[in-house]
């Protein structure tokens, strides 16, 4: 009967985690001292910004498969204030974070280090791949 009674515990605690499991996190609505902004600004400012310093934080092997033209691949957990300095040692450079979309938070947490190391033109693609794809906009290889 213990035994039993343990088996029925268990799936019962199976049935009731496994939700959790399911739930993927949701990109914050804002990152604080970065601008929000959607693919149409992502073109405008590239257009009008040449020194944008775009910033794609997904994995290699998604960059691999796709992204937008001009942009380097640092992974979230790979960029050091002394990587971005590397690149960029003007706080005043304009720099644009993005993953894969809302459900992603690697480009909101990449953006928010750069706004923590002093950057002040600090741009996020909430959107990011999954809104650049779906608009059928340009993408590099």
């Amino acid at each position: 009967m213990a035994s039993r009674l343990g088996y029925v515990c268990c799936l019962l605690l199976l049935f009731v985690a496994s939700p959790c499991w399911a739930v993927k996190p949701t990109a914050p609505e804002a990152v604080a001292g970065a601008s929000l902004v959607d693919a149409e600004r992502v073109i405008e400012l590239a257009q009008g910004l040449p020194d944008l310093l775009i910033l794609d934080s997904r994995r290699g092997n998604e960059y691999a498969m796709g992204h937008i033209e001009g942009a380097l691949n640092i992974l979230d957990t790979e960029l050091t204030e002394q990587r971005l300095a590397e690149l960029t040692q003007d706080k005043d450079h304009p720099l644009l974070f993005y993953c894969n979309g809302p459900r992603c938070l690697r480009s909101s947490n990449a953006a928010a280090k750069a706004v923590s190391w002093g950057y002040r033109q600090v741009y996020w693609f909430r959107g990011g791949w999954m809104s650049w794809t779906e608009k059928q906009y340009p993408i590099s290889y």
